[in-house]
């Protein structure tokens, strides 16, 4: 029989992934959120973890690192996150990767070795550790490739995702971001607003950003703007129970013009302020806006 859960069960973010991908800044964030935090829990303790965070009653979310180092735990980690969404428990899995040469600069700016090949070389570890982890890229809910993403840019993804949370609601974060700095590798939809009138071009308004309410009308009172907002916002809208009937807790909508500080500033906004409702639980981050 499936134990009786109540509606204070703690929450679970298991966080995995390549060794140098950022899983330690991943859980860092975590914990400046109020997530109670454990690197490197042996699996089979995941169910006795979860006993404990039930009766202590004050441990309402738990991060949890599960990587390679588990050794010959590893195996038995589908058995236990399956084991516990059978008891009713929300378990999250979020897989972070990174490109092989992103992994070996990495390691050697840290002068660390490789934890799967200590005496090998850093191309072999992260070689074997691909093969060791590959079932846990296969049943995470989210894979973030960190290649091109800075640590604070990791710590503001991770604390947006997961830092505020309502049991029942999806979760959409708005990004807007500079195409000139790659896409969001995190997001799920990508709009280009490189087609409105930018405010870069405009005396007064180079230096400024989308934040600001006259740089913001300068972009959103023309009529493609607001034709394309009412387009835009009705896809979303559309998608929404969709991805929630899926079972989707989270939705990351990425708005992106050239350097990301005028026009999706201001796109961002006004796709947010009109998702915003009793299903949903909307955020804005704006990626690009204090980079040069």
């Amino acid at each position: 029989m499936t134990p009786d859960v109540s509606s204070s069960s703690p929450r679970i973010v298991l966080i995995t992934g390549m060794s140098g991908s950022g899983k330690s800044t991943a859980i860092r964030a975590l914990e400046d959120v109020g997530f109670f935090c454990i690197d490197n829990l042996p699996v089979p303790l995941l169910g006795k973890l979860m006993e404990l965070a039930r009766y202590a009653g004050n441990m309402p979310q738990v991060a949890v690192v599960v990587d390679a180092r588990e050794g010959r735990f590893l195996a038995d980690t589908p058995q236990a996150i399956e084991g516990l969404r059978r008891d009713g428990l929300q378990v999250e899995v979020l897989f972070l990767d990174a490109a092989d040469d992103a992994l070996i600069r990495r390691f050697s700016e840290t002068r660390r070795r490789h934890p799967i090949s200590p005496e090998g070389t850093v191309p072999d570890g992260i070689a074997e550790e691909r093969k060791l982890i590959r079932h846990l890229r296969a049943m995470a809910d989210e894979v973030i490739d960190t290649t091109s993403v800075t640590v604070h840019e990791l710590k503001r993804m991770i604390q947006s995702r997961f830092g505020e949370h309502v049991d029942g609601l999806l979760n959409v974060t708005v990004t807007s971001f500079g195409y000139r700095y790659g896409l969001p590798p995190q997001a799920d939809l990508v709009v280009d607003v490189r087609f409105l009138p930018n405010p870069y071009f405009v005396a007064g308004m180079r230096e400024r950003t989308g934040r600001e309410p006259d740089v913001a009308a300068y972009v959103m009172e023309r009529e493609e703007a607001q034709a394309f907002l009412t387009h835009v916002r009705g896809m979303v809208q559309f998608l929404l129970p969709h991805y929630r009937r899926e079972g989707k807790s989270y939705l990351t909508v990425a708005i992106g013009c050239t350097g990301g500080k005028h026009r999706s500033v201001a796109f961002a906004r006004a796709l947010a302020e009109g998702l915003s409702g009793t299903e949903t639980l909307v955020r804005v981050w704006d990626r690009d806006v204090e980079k040069d």
